[in-house]
């Protein structure tokens, strides 16, 4: 166990569709952060360069005109803005779990990037299946996505969105002792009043609930929608109705579910900090532990295949023949599993 630290979840805007600047702010809020004696923060979902929202404003076709310029402000694995995060995070001391958009190769994936306080990289995970029309933007993840990884602060692990409200990635990750969680969320200012499930109380529900049934501290992220986006985005009566300014509804949960740190208004941007003591979480697994004592595995069994899908999976004539099998080989083995 480590001695107890502080932990920050941010509720800020980016600046909408503009990468340098939105890691620029980014890079700000670490530095707040730091100053504060936080040694590990966490980003909103597609915090850099913000949530597409007009995905949700109308039809596909009419925010066609948007793709390039999000595809360009997407960020990219070795860029310049990716070593200026590691930087900050090494700068800093600091771990940093981003939320961003990730362009690999034209495709764009909801990730979250995990640096670690010397500046290299602990993890970089796709979200497994967007939600709803995310799936007309971003690419799906695959197995190796669900992970967690052990640091010097503890067993990390991230999740975006709804994938907090999918039982099967709760388990899996709750099986691989999970103690610190990062939840990225993007706003809930969408719909207001016309889908409740969409709102804070169900949401704020779900990294609550993680909380509990994995006996985890879970930083809960999100973001703020600003002034500039409702006026970029919201170019209709009807569109303004439908997104709203704020939204931000950043948490910190311990494992027993207890709400730490102190709220910011649904407006207000800025930083939860509350102190992770890991020695929480042993109290929380004496009573339940969903994937040891209090499970039942002669019923209920989770398949889960971690391994990485690729589209293509390349390979030369010489890696080919080192894996071809003689009919020597056959025979043998053959012959051992008859024995």
């Amino acid at each position: 166990m480590t001695a107890p630290f502080k932990a920050a979840a941010v509720q800020a805007s980016p600046v909408f569709l503009d990468l340098d600047a939105s890691v620029d702010k980014a890079i700000s809020l670490i530095e707040e952060a730091a100053a504060k004696g936080v040694k590990l923060i966490a980003f909103p979902e597609t915090y850099l360069p913000g949530y597409p929202w007009y995905i949700w404003l109308d039809a596909t076709a009419m925010y066609m005109p948007l793709v390039p310029r999000y595809v360009a402000n997407s960020i990219q694995e070795g860029s310049v803005q990716d070593k200026r995060l590691a930087q900050a995070a090494k700068d800093n001391d600091m771990h940093v779990v981003m939320g961003l958009s990730w362009n690999v190769n034209g495709t764009l994936y909801m990730g979250q990037w995990h640096y670690g306080p010397d500046g290299e990289m602990i993890s970089r995970r796709r979200k497994l299946k967007p939600t709803h029309v995310e799936r007309t933007v971003f690419g799906e993840g695959d197995g190796s996505d669900m992970s967690v990884h052990d640091t010097d602060l503890g067993r990390v692990g991230a999740l975006c969105c709804w994938e907090h409200i999918q039982p099967l990635n709760k388990y899996a990750m709750y099986s691989q002792n999970e103690q610190i969680h990062v939840a990225a969320w993007p706003s809930f200012s969408l719909y207001e009043g016309g889908a409740y499930a969409l709102g804070p109380e169900v949401n704020e529900a779900a990294s609550r609930i993680y909380a509990v049934e994995g006996q985890c501290f879970v930083l809960a992220a999100c973001a703020t929608v600003s002034d500039e986006m409702v006026e970029f985005l919201c170019d209709t009566p009807v569109k303004q109705q439908l997104l709203k300014k704020g939204g931000g509804h950043a948490r910190i949960f311990g494992p027993d579910g207890s709400p730490l740190g102190e709220n910011l208004a649904p407006d207000e941007e800025g930083l939860v900090i509350a102190e992770i003591d890991l020695n929480m979480i042993a109290i929380g697994k004496a009573a339940a532990d969903p994937c040891g004592h209090y499970s039942r595995p002669d019923v209920f069994r989770l398949m889960f295949n971690r391994k990485p899908s690729p589209p293509v999976m390349a390979f030369d004539n010489e890696a080919a023949r080192s894996v071809e099998m003689t009919e020597a080989d056959e025979d043998r083995l053959s012959k051992s599993a008859a024995e």
